[in-house]
C-alpha cells in the first residue's frame, strides 16, 4: 500500500513540475484557454493527493467492524478487480483521465488508458507521468484510436474486469447495455455521463459576483462541459438588475486564439460540436 501511495504522490509532483508542458498540450488539442488548461493540472494534483490520503487513512481499504460477541473479530477487505479500461472525454482530457486512472491504480487494478480521439497527446502525457513516477510495466497501458472499435473490444473481452467511462449519455448507455449482455456475469462499471446545472440568483445575492459566476460557468470552455450553466432562476426582485449585469459582463468576453493571455473563449472542439452549439 505504501508503495502505491508513494508512486501516486510522485506522479502529483511530476504533474506540478510539468504543468506548463501539460497545459500546452491541452490548449493545442482541445482549445482551452491558458488558465483552464493549467487548472486541470492543479485539480489533478489535488485529486491524487486526496486519493492517496484516503488510502492511508483507510489502511488500504481494510476496515474493522463491530462483532456480535466478545470473541468475534470482523473486518471488511476491499480487493482489486483486475483490468480496467479508462475511457476519458475531450472536455477535461487530463484531469478526468487522471481521476479515473488513479482510483483504479491505487486500489491495485491495472489500467488500459484510452483517451478521447480528440486529445491523444494529452493522454500520452498523462501516461508518461505515471510511468516516470514508477507505475510498474504493464500496470498502465496506453491505446488510442477510434472509440467505437475499442468500445466493442472492451465490452466483449472476458479479461476486462470493469470499465470507467466519462462522456455522453448516448455512448455511456450503449457501453452499459453491451457490457451487461456480453460478459458471463455482472461486472462493475463506473459511468459519468453528460448533464447541465442551473444557477439560482436570490434577492440577497451580490449581483456583480452572480453575473461573473454565471458567465464563467456558462461560457467557460465554450460551454462544452457538464458544469456549464444552461439555465438561470432569478428571484423577481432582482431580475432586471441581474440581466443588465449579465449582458454587460458577457459583452466583455474575449474570443480568439486560446494561446493568447487575454482570450477567455477559444474554438469548440469539432464541426459537429459547432452545429450543436448553434442548435442545429
Amino acid at each position: 500500500m505504501a508503495g502505491k501511495v508513494g508512486i501516486m504522490n510522485r506522479a502529483a509532483d511530476l504533474i506540478d513540475e510539468r504543468k506548463f508542458e501539460i497545459a500546452v498540450a491541452i490548449t493545442y488539442e482541445v482549445g482551452k484557454n491558458r488558465l483552464e488548461a493549467l487548472s486541470e493540472c492543479w485539480e489533478a494534483i489535488d485529486a491524487i493527493k486526496f486519493y492517496a490520503k484516503i488510502m492511508l487513512e483507510k489502511n488500504g481499504y481494510i476496515q474493522r467492524m463491530d462483532g456480535s460477541g466478545p470473541e468475534e473479530d470482523y473486518k471488511v477487505v476491499s480487493k482489486p478487480f483486475g483490468v480496467w479500461p479508462v475511457i476519458s472525454p475531450f472536455n477535461f482530457p487530463f484531469m478526468l483521465a487522471n481521476g479515473m486512472a488513479i482510483g483504479a491504480l491505487l486500489s491495485g487494478n491495472t489500467v488500459i488508458l484510452k483517451p478521447t480521439s480528440e486529445a491523444p497527446l494529452t493522454g500520452l502525457v498523462l501516461y508518461n507521468v505515471f510511468k516516470d513516477a514508477g507505475v510498474p510495466e504493464g500496470a498502465i497501458n496506453y491505446v488510442t484510436g477510434p472509440g467505437q472499435n475499442f468500445g466493442a473490444e472492451f465490452v466483449s473481452n472476458r479479461d476486462v474486469a470493469g470499465i470507467a467511462f466519462t462522456g455522453s449519455k448516448e455512448v455511456g448507455m450503449r457501453l452499459y447495455r453491451e457490457f451487461l449482455t456480453k460478459q458471463p456475469y455482472p461486472k462493475p462499471m463506473v459511468l459519468e455521463m453528460g448533464s447541465k446545472n442551473p444557477v439560482i440568483i436570490t434577492a440577497s445575492a451580490d449581483i456583480n459576483k452572480a453575473a461573473e459566476g454565471t458567465v464563467r460557468s456558462a461560457f467557460g470552455y465554450g460551454g462544452q462541459k457538464c458544469s456549464a450553466a444552461s439555465r438561470i432562476y432569478v428571484q423577481s426582485e432582482v431580475r432586471e438588475k441581474f440581466l443588465i449585469a449579465l449582458q454587460e459582463r458577457t459583452e466583455k468576453i474575449v474570443t480568439g486564439d486560446p494561446r493568447e493571455k487575454e482570450v477567455f473563449m477559444g474554438p469548440v472542439i469539432t464541426k459537429s460540436q459547432l452545429k450543436n452549439s448553434r442548435g442545429h
